[in-house]
């Protein structure tokens, strides 16, 4: 998978009842689980034991789960369970009929330190066949290969300066998002102020904004 080398092979199914059976889980979570996921399969593990890789600082070891669907979508909080349920950083490849989708999310430590993993956001490639799916490996150490992972799954999602890290891109592009939200919302509200006096001082905020985009 990817050209992945046969020493990175794991090919193991995991029962999708794992990640909502003796856990605390909405009904509506399970019930995504059910109806909408075939099956789960673990089919590599990236890390340097299997691997002529550098360990990583931030990353131990990369997980592929090739996730089998019922149907051309899978709810985002699916992967959000099994990302928390695994300690490790994982690709998800998502396969319907012939076309497959490619899940990353950034995923950190939480600050309490006791192993625990967070996940900022979700990026995801189109539907593709599975030879034009964007992702190879690419890197001398764990950390590099799930940081060129991450850009390459998100692409045009993810615009990076020079020099920056992975975590100060996420960050930008969190950032931007927020602006961007905080400007629509702005120019709905300006379209249907009547007072021109508020109008005027709406504007004013609208062009802040904008200048806060030109900067990041």
């Amino acid at each position: 998978m990817f050209g992945l080398p046969k020493s990175t092979e794991f090919n193991k199914r995991i029962p999708k009842q794992k990640f909502y059976e003796n856990i605390a889980v909405t009904p509506a979570l399970k019930r995504f689980f059910v109806d909408q996921i075939k099956n789960i399969y673990w089919r590599n593990k990236i890390a340097a034991s299997t691997l002529n890789l550098a360990s990583g600082t931030d990353v131990t070891e990369i997980e592929v789960f090739e996730v089998r669907l019922n149907q051309q979508m899978l709810d985002v909080n699916v992967l959000r369970q099994i990302d928390k349920e695994i300690p490790y950083h994982i690709l998800f490849l998502l396969l319907y009929e012939d076309k497959c989708q490619t899940w990353i999310g950034y995923k950190e430590a939480a600050a309490s330190g006791n192993s625990a993993f967070k996940v900022n956001r979700y990026y995801h490639t189109d539907w593709l066949p599975m030879e034009e799916i964007p992702v190879k490996l690419e890197g001398l150490s764990i950390d590099k290969v799930y940081e060129n992972f991450v850009r390459q799954v998100a692409g045009e999602q993810l615009q990076s300066k020079p020099t920056e890290s992975i975590k100060e891109s996420v960050e930008r592009a969190e950032q931007l998002q927020q602006i961007n939200k905080q400007i629509e919302i702005l120019q709905a509200k300006i379209r249907k102020e009547k007072q021109l006096n508020k109008q005027v001082q709406m504007n004013a905020e609208l062009k802040k904004l904008k200048k806060e985009l030109e900067v990041l």
